[in-house]
């Protein structure tokens, strides 16, 4: 059934590309993409150390000390009207509690367990590292618009200062994980009869997704935080992207032009280096993710370079919890570390290291740790903007000597801006970012390979990096070229809505006479009533008309169909022009002329002063003021249609 045009729109309430959030009206339904947290406004402020520091304490004119504020969404669409929420991996669901918790928000989650679980243990270790540091005092009244303006920069420069929250709690967070549904690969979920949502392996972290919602006619593509490379996660589905009417694409890499292998090895070179040297190694991190495959290369690499003898320290409270999740979900592993799990032997090779005593995890620097601390050693820990956690007291505790290294592996902060506040710094920084996602390189062979009619993406992938203007091919190109969008702003998405998918009643089927009107097209006029319920069209049989009782005027078929006409026979066919003047010369029709027009021809009765447009989709009879012979001439016009 052809419906009337409808156009679904696109609300971006995030501007960093790596962590979207992006609200999808499609079909009736609201759907957000991702609530990623942009937590580089942390930037803006000192760090928390676990113990006072009078240097970070006297630091003139450095931001304000007030480490638990970030930024919400804009306000830019009724969170309260959405009606789900798709998570494509954990990084883009931190921002999930300020939304089921604060707003009107009501709808459902949907997420894959790993997503979950890890997700989880984030916002843990990011509330643990906000609460353990009490404050004497709360600032808030620099988001003064009066104020902010006399603060120096970057906080003069900030925008929409008074929407910046105080970090979550726990309970919070347990509320919003609670209206989570969990989903695996490939499943498909209904969405109110409307569309249909599917989770597809992305390939970047466990369980990480990409998503497909779709009708019965019409198909987005949800891209995000992909993966082409061969790590630990189940390899990335692209078979499932094709034939998509829309592709949004986003969380491409952050740094294009360096390579994951290269960056390991660099990482892996520094390390050795430091240590050999009697210094020790830093490394900020996540609790999960790439520290797995650091972890696995050093595996490989201590031995070989003779630091088997090093220790290795991971420092979470959420150390212990990371560590056991990425040995027990199997499923959503590649098929080589799939494989270990039915040898049996443990898939990933840190639960050799830690039966060796080689790496050992600990959930903060007090207890156990204090105990077992020697240096030199390699210490991961949280948080990689060095403005909380647990790396505050090791970037205190190391950096005063030059024999020590930090080495930035995470590329959601600037490793600059972040070491500012602890300069002057004697301890070497090195920056081994490592972005396992797709770089314009992959983006562009994958377009060729599903080919989507359209492509939807940030502004900030639409041309090359402001620092390198020349390096055109640091940007998507496609054809037709990618429809970019940026913070705050509704996009019209490149597609129209034109078919619905309606289903028909048995008996009404049988009822229908269908006649050919070409070679393999048959048509058949049906008389119906039309039943929308939870999106689901159904054509049912109108209606019976009530027999007549005694005494009663008889119900005509009318009063049970509201504004029901006589149908009239629907016409098919063509009108061929000289069968056409042959036939009126017959009927005595005479000094006829055929004129060519650009929809078709004109036929002149120059007698009759008539005339007969005809077109491929109409005939127009002209004729002045004689109604006998406008329905002769119609007759004869008939006579070459079929009637159904």
């Amino acid at each position: 059934m052809k419906i009337k045009k409808i156009l679904s729109l696109s609300y971006c309430l995030s501007g960093h590309p790596t962590l979207p959030c992006n609200v999808l009206k499609f079909k009736s339904t609201t759907i957000m993409l991702d609530c990623g947290l942009d937590m580089t406004s942390t930037l803006n402020f000192l760090p928390l150390p676990l113990v006072q520091s009078p240097r970070l304490s006297s630091l003139p004119g450095w931001s304000l000390k007030d480490g638990n504020a970030f930024l919400d969404k804009t306000e830019l669409i009724d969170l309260s009207t959405v009606d789900v929420i798709l998570i494509s991996n954990y990084h883009c669901m931190m921002a999930l509690p300020y939304i089921t918790e604060h707003t009107g928000f009501t709808g459902t989650v949907y997420a894959t367990e790993p997503t979950v679980q890890i997700g989880r243990l984030l916002m843990e270790e990011l509330v643990n590292f906000i609460e353990r540091v009490p404050k004497a005092q709360s600032a808030s009244l620099w988001k003064n618009k009066d104020v902010q303006r006399l603060l120096p920069s970057p906080l003069k420069d900030a925008v929409e200062v008074s929407t910046w929250r105080r970090c979550y709690t726990m309970q919070e967070v347990n509320s919003a994980l609670s209206k989570i549904q969990l989903v695996g690969y490939s499943q498909k979920i209904e969405l109110f009869g409307a569309v249909q949502v599917t989770p597809l392996s992305s390939g970047y972290a466990l369980g990480s997704s990409n998503w497909i919602i779709q009708s019965h006619y019409e198909k987005v593509s949800y891209v995000s935080g992909s993966s082409l490379l061969t790590t630990h996660p189940q390899p990335m589905d692209q078979a499932s992207l094709k034939n998509s009417d829309v592709l949004v694409l986003t969380g491409l890499t952050q740094i294009p032009t360096a390579n994951p292998d290269g960056m390991v090895g660099e990482f892996c070179s520094n390390l050795a280096l430091t240590v050999r040297n009697g210094g020790n190694v830093l490394v900020p991190c996540y609790p999960s993710g790439v520290i797995y495959d650091l972890l696995e290369c050093l595996y490989q690499y201590i031995d070989s370079a003779g630091l088997s003898s090093v220790p290795l320290y991971f420092i979470s409270p959420v150390a212990n919890s990371s560590l056991e999740f990425s040995q027990i979900f199997a499923e959503w592993l590649c098929h080589n570390k799939q494989s270990k799990v039915y040898l049996p032997e443990p898939p990933f090779p840190h639960a050799e290291l830690i039966q060796t005593n080689k790496l050992k995890h600990y959930p903060s620097i007090h207890g156990d740790f204090s105990n077992d601390f020697r240096q030199p050693c390699v210490v991961f820990t949280g948080h990689p903007s060095l403005r909380f956690g647990d790396v505050v007291h090791f970037m205190e505790l190391w950096g005063k000597s030059s024999l020590n290294t930090v080495i930035f592996t995470e590329p959601d902060f600037s490793y600059l801006e972040a070491l500012a506040p602890y300069q002057p710094l004697a301890m070497k920084c090195i920056y081994c970012p490592i972005d396992t996602r797709l770089n314009f390189i992959q983006v562009s062979k994958l377009l060729k390979e599903v080919q989507p009619l359209h492509v939807v993406c940030p502004e900030q992938y639409t041309q090359p990096p402001p620092a390198q203007p020349h390096r055109t091919d640091l940007a998507i190109d496609c054809q037709p070229p990618a429809t970019s969008y940026r913070r705050a702003e509704v996009l019209t998405l490149p597609f129209k809505r034109r078919y619905e998918k309606i289903e028909i009643m048995p008996e009404l089927a049988d009822s229908l006479v269908p006649m050919e009107i070409k070679p393999g097209i048959s048509l058949a006029t049906v008389s119906a009533v039309l039943h929308t319920k939870d999106n689901k069209h159904v054509l049912q049989p109108p209606p019976r008309p009530a027999q007549p009782t005694s005494g009663k005027k008889r119900k005509r078929v009318s009063d049970d169909i509201p504004d029901c006409k006589v149908l009239k026979p629907l016409l098919s066919g063509s009108i061929p022009v000289e069968q056409f003047v042959q036939t009126l010369e017959k009927h005595g029709f005479s000094d006829i002329k055929v004129e060519d027009t650009a929809k078709g021809h004109i036929v002149l009765l120059q007698e009759a002063e008539t005339l007969i447009q005809i077109e491929e989709d109409s005939t127009h009879i002209i004729c002045d003021n004689d109604e006998m012979l406008r329905v002769r001439l119609r007759d004869l016009v008939l006579k070459f249609l079929q009637k159904f």
